[in-house]
């Protein structure tokens, strides 16, 4: 039984709970200081900015109406007067929105807390996330690697990442998807080890129940076959809280669905890999009866209804985009459409006209980037930027800047490209289960994007997977520590390599902190960290 477990579940290092009690403190100090950086002057540019200006003001409207609405024609300058105190821009007709709800339920929370026209208001939801993720990255890590320094790595790395950061300080959509696929990542995990603990106490009882001298053997290929997969799990609970929060993933953008595609694979594939260490006969029709088919009827339905959901404000009132469109366009009697209410009748023509948008944008933008540049930080999105003469804005030479970048650091970024081919072949060849974890995310945010070489896309929607291009890297810095059982020196030196890179990336954010943050700053210091002409 505890080799079982052992294979199953890895060795506890044998400093464990030292360890846990250092990861913990670790984690939550790097969090708090994480969380202090994200809302110093949160509130300033003191004004709408970049998407900001569709985002905030239909969050607003959510709360208003339950669904958005256009702003009223003729009014000239309305994010001016949004700013100033004066929310009422919105006229009677509906405006058709083009990603789903929650998100902008998100942004509205804060707007609820200070105010619509507070800009630190609407972006608190944003700073919230930003720091609660940090955490949430901390204790993915703890889970995958049991080590103290990785754990603490994984939460550094992503607190001190400019991408992160600048998402974190502004009100748009794409942070809280991340959000919200990381915790159900997280949830996925829990559900991993819960799943293994069951199958090492429940498969020598099964085994010697199914198994026992005198037994006879089943006549029904059926019940030969249930002999050979091994024992039920039970109930995956976690399984079912991640499908929640993949619906809500998918109720903020579209993109959510990879998530929802990709993780669905990769917990049925730790059941596989679990079953076949424990020895089941016919592991992989097992994890296809036992846990394959189950977790699909768990989670894509709750994923489904959660998403459903997510439109409760639009169901409940009559003047959203489209609300009105199965009462206008009946369907033919005895028809399959006449069996659907027509709420989700409704729905579904909005959500078509939805997709048709998507796929035919296609429009230039200055701050646009393909997809295969955005590890390497070819095209940053420029968020913000004033550029003060002297006496302005603090300004005391000729020329200043202010700016607001989703510049990542560069320290992670390019480090983590380098080391998505490191593992690749710890996943592929050394069959490394950390490792396949690690790219899942990064499959999921980022190369369904390669599909849409002539749509308009943007590098800060890589936001989305930045924490699995964390764990990439931290993946490589637990070859760089070492195995449990190096040496002590082996593991002394592995450290001081780790912390050296941790300290590079600190000193990296430091000196591109004026660059996230609007601080005037004289343009040559600007020109000083603008390394590259594609980054202006």
């Amino acid at each position: 039984m505890e080799s079982l477990r052992a294979r199953l579940l890895g060795r506890a290092p044998g400093d464990f709970a030292a360890q846990r009690r250092v990861a913990t403190l670790g984690i939550l100090l790097v969090t708090l200081v994480g969380g202090a950086l994200r809302f110093w002057r949160l509130g300033y540019p003191d004004r709408l900015v970049f998407d900001e200006t569709y985002y905030v003001k239909q969050a607003w409207s959510l709360v208003r109406y339950g669904h958005e609405r256009e702003i009223k024609d003729g009014l000239e300058e309305p994010d001016a007067l949004f700013t100033a105190g004066d929310p009422d821009v919105f006229g009677a007709q509906p405006d058709l929105v083009v990603h789903p709800p929650v998100g902008k339920w998100m942004i509205a929370l804060g707007e609820l807390v200070t105010g619509p026209e507070s800009s630190f208001g609407w972006r608190l939801s944003s700073a919230t996330i930003g720091t609660l993720s940090i955490a949430v990255l901390g204790v993915v890590a703890w889970l995958m690697w049991r080590n103290a320094l990785l754990a603490i790595s994984a939460s550094t790395l992503l607190a001190v990442d400019g991408h992160h950061f600048a998402s974190s300080r502004i009100g748009l959509l794409d942070l809280f998807l991340m959000w919200w696929v990381l915790v159900a990542f997280l949830f996925l995990l829990l559900d991993r080890e819960q799943g293994r603990r069951r199958l090492a106490a429940r498969w020598g009882p099964w085994w010697e129940r199914t198994h026992a001298p005198g037994m006879p053997v089943p006549r029904s290929a059926w019940a030969r076959a249930r002999r050979w997969w091994g024992p039920s799990l039970g109930f995956r609970g976690w399984r079912l809280a991640a499908g929640v929060c993949l619906g809500l993933a998918v109720g903020t953008k579209w993109s959510g669905l990879y998530f929802l595609a990709v993780f669905g694979l990769v917990t049925v594939a730790w059941d596989l890999g679990a079953r076949r260490a424990a020895g089941a006969r016919d592991w992989l029709a097992g994890t296809v009866v036992r846990d394959g088919i189950p977790a699909f009827l768990l989670m894509v339905p709750t994923a489904l209804v959660t998403y459903v959901a997510s439109w409760a404000g639009w169901f409940a009132t009559e003047g959203g985009w489209k609300r009105q469109w199965a009462v206008e366009n009946p369907a033919a009697s005895g028809s399959l459409g006449s069996l659907v209410p027509d709420p989700l009748r409704s729905l579904w023509a909005y959500h078509q006209e939805q997709w048709n948008f998507h796929i035919d944008l296609a429009n230039e933008h200055a701050w646009s980037s393909n997809a295969w540049s955005w590890t390497v930080q070819w095209r940053p999105t420029l968020f913000y930027a004033e550029w003060p003469k002297r006496g302005e804005k603090g300004c005391e030479v000729a020329d200043c800047v202010e700016y607001v970048a989703s510049l990542g650091n560069v320290v992670l970024w390019w480090g983590g490209t380098l080391g998505l081919l490191v593992v690749l072949f710890l996943w592929l060849l050394g069959r490394d289960w950390r490792a396949g974890a690690a790219l899942s995310g990064i499959a999921a945010g980022w190369l369904p994007w390669f599909l849409y070489q002539t749509r308009t896309v943007y590098s800060f929607y890589a936001v989305a997977f930045v924490p699995w291009l964390v764990l990439v890297v931290v993946t490589c810095l637990a070859l760089v520590l070492g195995r449990e059982s190096a040496s002590r020196e082996r593991r002394r030196w592995g450290a001081v390599a780790v912390i050296s890179y941790l300290t590079l990336a600190a000193a990296f954010f430091a000196w591109y902190w004026p660059v996230h943050t609007a601080i005037t700053i004289p343009r040559e210091a600007w020109n000083l960290r603008m390394w590259f002409d594609f980054w202006t």
